[in-house]
């Protein structure tokens, strides 16, 4: 039982541990920079500092939801798509035209961090469907229910 707490506490804590403590961290020490990494996709300066606020609390708020299991499938849809967006947005490889170029790639350091965050969408998309039809039926009629993952027995 305590080895099952210790597990998922700490599967949950690493799905999570480069939001929470650290981009949340960096966003707030280095707002200023956020913002303008921001700008370099939109460029309004208030729709930017926006952006980065709500990423933010996603930041924070989701991943609270995850680690505690409070609306944790809800928490990690929205993760989830966090991740995509953010590499839609800012992990642009595409855009550099130095992919396919032998030697130094800017792009393809940038496409293994797109790719990171796709993967890590995965993860959390996996968290909040589950692995089967029931599962996914009960996020899509419940989507903040908790799946009380430190429950002693069965988590969904």
């Amino acid at each position: 039982m305590i080895a099952g707490f210790v597990i998922e506490l700490s599967l949950r804590c690493l799905l999570v541990v480069l939001f929470l403590p650290f981009s949340a961290m960096d966003k707030i020490l280095n707002f200023r920079d956020a913002v303008a990494q921001a700008r370099q996709a939109i460029p309004p300066a208030a729709v930017a500092t926006g952006l980065i606020l709500v990423g933010l609390a996603v930041e924070v708020f989701m991943s609270l939801g995850v680690v505690t299991g409070i609306a944790d499938r809800f928490a990690a849809f929205v993760l989830g798509g966090y991740c995509m967006v953010t590499a839609l947005l800012w992990k642009r490889f595409w855009m550099l035209g130095d992919f396919r170029l032998a030697g130094e790639s800017k792009a393809r350091d940038l496409f293994w961090d797109f790719l990171k965050n796709f993967s890590l969408a995965g993860g959390f998309m996996l968290l909040a469907f589950g692995t089967n039809a029931a599962t996914a039926s009960l996020f899509l009629t419940h989507p903040f229910a908790s799946s009380h993952p430190y429950a002693s027995a069965g988590n969904w």
